[in-house]
């Protein structure tokens, strides 16, 4: 049993940190009523911390191979459970908000160093049980928090909702000291600052952007400065002698494809998020809660079973049917009741996920584990962050049935790019 400790460790500080993704939402409309705050303020309440992981993946990869896996994912669990306090104790949006951005710095190092740990923990057999479990605990955590947070708001008020990370956080620092190898850095070098900071306002200002529905002044000039920002991003990475991130790696179709596959699986918990919303108008946070607990059984038992086939089925065509399955879950939910067309999109989830996982964990070269990590991360929380935003318009437009639309045509076209057939991605040594 001790060969399976730092898995357990991983699984527990993923959960935390993905649970806090959804948690909120179905606690909104509370929130809004206690502190005062407008649609718009609330709206930050989700798109801060989703906004923060997505900038500081990338920076919290590269700075793993440089100081060692276990040194920040320890660090991020400390800063994980300060921000979780400080959540719980703001009286305030202006507080709760900038308490979220906090919690989101500690949960990018839980999320870069999380997978990147077991690829270096696990190898043969072992790895391939052990990435099934880490995105079965994953997809959970992500499904399960409109419950967590239905049942504790409903009992407990709002701010148990994020009280509750911190022994949690504790716990898991406590037992990842006995479970986890100290390590060694993989990469040396300078950190890659300026790349990071191109980054960060790049993401920051399309998001900002595109929150703002991409129509007039403030919006243009928004996403104006991420163009410009990534332009000078590309340019800094093309000089390095050691990149935050290695260019290289998206000019093979298959890791692009893989990429792109990615991005389009996060629209569903994107999705998820404005169901979530309209759910919690009409009915109470334990209801609303556990009208979306059929995605999150579905993901878990599929991610959990998929581990004998995960070694024996090429992770492409798993990752395209997981995808299109999501997809046609998406149609469901278009045209039938919400339970089975969150079991559908649960299915296409768990399936999705494992299979993203072995592929990456397949193209990382050696010492670089943190890197294809932080792609791997940013790229999915990146994209829900951007799904949020662009499906946000949607929902204003036409409610959830264009939400549904949009899921759906990205997943369906995404998932038939990865069925085809197409070299094996390798990343550049």
């Amino acid at each position: 049993m001790r060969k399976w400790w730092p898995l357990a460790v991983v699984c527990a500080g993923s959960f935390l940190f993905l649970l806090d993704t959804t948690v909120v939402t179905v606690a909104l409309p509370r929130i809004g009523a206690d502190l005062a705050a407008s649609v718009g303020q609330l709206q930050w309440v989700p798109d801060v911390y989703t906004l923060v992981l997505a900038v500081l993946m990338l920076a919290a990869g590269s700075l793993a191979d440089r100081i060692g896996l276990r040194r920040v994912f320890l660090g991020g669990l400390a800063v994980f459970g300060l921000g979780s306090l400080a959540c719980g104790l703001s009286a305030d949006i202006g507080t709760l908000i900038a308490a979220r951005g906090v919690q989101a710095v500690g949960a990018a190092a839980l999320a870069v160093t999380g997978f990147a740990l077991l690829t270096a923990c696990y190898e043969g057999r072992a790895r391939g049980t052990a990435i099934s479990v880490f995105f079965a605990v994953s997809g959970l955590g992500a499904a399960a928090g409109p419950v967590v947070g239905g049942v504790l708001t409903e009992y407990f008020g709002w701010a148990a909702i994020f009280f509750v990370n911190v022994p949690l956080a504790v716990v898991t620092a406590v037992c990842a000291v006995g479970a986890l190898r100290p390590g060694t850095p993989t990469r040396r070098g300078r950190f890659d600052v300026a790349g990071a900071v191109w980054f960060a306002v790049f993401a920051a200002s399309l998001v900002h952007g595109l929150t703002l529905g991409g129509s007039g002044p403030v919006a243009g000039g928004a996403l104006a400065v991420s163009a410009i920002a990534l332009a000078g991003f590309v340019v800094v990475e093309r000089r390095r002698a050691e990149p935050m991130l290695d260019l290289r790696l998206l000019r093979d179709g298959g890791f692009s494809t893989l990429i792109a596959c990615v991005a389009a699986s996060t629209l569903t918990f994107a999705a998820l998020v404005h169901i979530s919303l309209w759910l919690g108008l009409s009915r109470s946070p334990v209801a609303a809660g556990f009208a979306l607990a059929p995605l999150a059984v579905t993901s878990f038992l599929t991610s959990t079973l998929l581990g004998k086939v995960l070694p024996r089925v090429p992770p492409r065509v798993l990752l395209g049917t997981g995808v299109l399955v999501g997809a046609l879950g998406c149609l469901s939910l278009l045209v039938v009741a919400i339970p089975l067309g969150l079991a559908v999109t649960g299915v296409g989830v768990g399936v999705a996920g494992p299979a993203t996982g072995a592929a990456i964990a397949a193209a990382a070269p050696p010492g670089r584990a943190g890197m294809a990590a932080g792609i791997l991360t940013t790229t999915r929380q990146f994209g829900q962050t951007l799904g949020v935003a662009v499906l946000g318009i949607a929902y204003q437009a036409g409610g959830l049935a264009p939400v549904y639309v949009v899921a759906a045509v990205c997943g369906g076209v995404t998932g038939l790019l990865a069925l085809l057939p197409r070299r094996q991605a390798r990343v550049p040594a």
